[in-house]
């Protein structure tokens, strides 16, 4: 009866399991792997970003810019630091969180003590940090709003890095999906070589 069981059902299921097994978990993704690897080299590797030799971070992930001379990217919530690859999440408080209205105008002050002279309502993306905690990018209106104050600290004229501004922001992808954007680390790494080349001309 065993044998009778085992060649009708138990072993068309274990050669079943094995094919699927070996197709799903080893040749499908070894596949997709090589394909991606072939095609998009960079996308693949994490969408590092390089300077000099050297990987200054990545292009999907932002990172804390403290220094008032660079941009400053969306706020962000990754314990136990910020932009935690490896935490990705959010807050999780809601609007009457008492919490979230207290960093919101934390958040706001430290903008204003940066920047005193900016009497411009403060980008909403410049106070709340995003549901994942990793976004690389702020809205245009994010980058304008702190262009005069990384111009004034870094000595370079006010039209310089707006127009770094202008060239770094993205538009929505083919058109249509997304929003406009600023890539901070790329946008920040423009800056440095801006200011290198206005430093050589002096």
């Amino acid at each position: 009866m065993f044998t009778t069981f085992f060649q009708s059902s138990l072993r068309p299921a274990l050669v079943l399991l094995a094919l699927l097994s070996g197709f799903t978990g080893l040749l499908y993704p070894a596949a997709v792997t090589a394909a991606v690897q072939a095609l998009f080299p960079w996308q693949a590797q994490g969408s590092l970003v390089e300077r000099d030799d050297r990987t200054v971070g990545s292009a999907l992930i932002g990172q804390p810019f403290a220094d008032p001379r660079n941009f400053w990217g969306r706020p962000s919530a990754t314990a136990p630091m910020p932009n935690n690859g490896a935490a990705s999440g959010g807050s999780n408080q809601g609007p009457l969180n008492p919490a979230l209205t207290e960093a919101v105008e934390a958040r706001v002050q430290a903008l204003r003590a940066a920047d005193p002279g900016n009497t411009a309502p403060v980008p909403v993306d410049l106070v709340t940090a995003s549901a994942s905690g990793l976004d690389p990018h702020i809205t245009p209106a994010a980058a304008r709003y702190q262009a005069a104050r990384v111009a004034r600290l870094r000595g370079l004229p006010e039209a310089t890095v707006q127009a770094l501004v202008e060239r770094h922001t993205e538009a929505p992808l083919w058109g249509l999906i997304g929003e406009p954007r600023v890539n901070v680390l790329a946008l920040n790494l423009a800056l440095a070589q801006a200011g290198a080349a206005a430093r050589g001309a002096r």
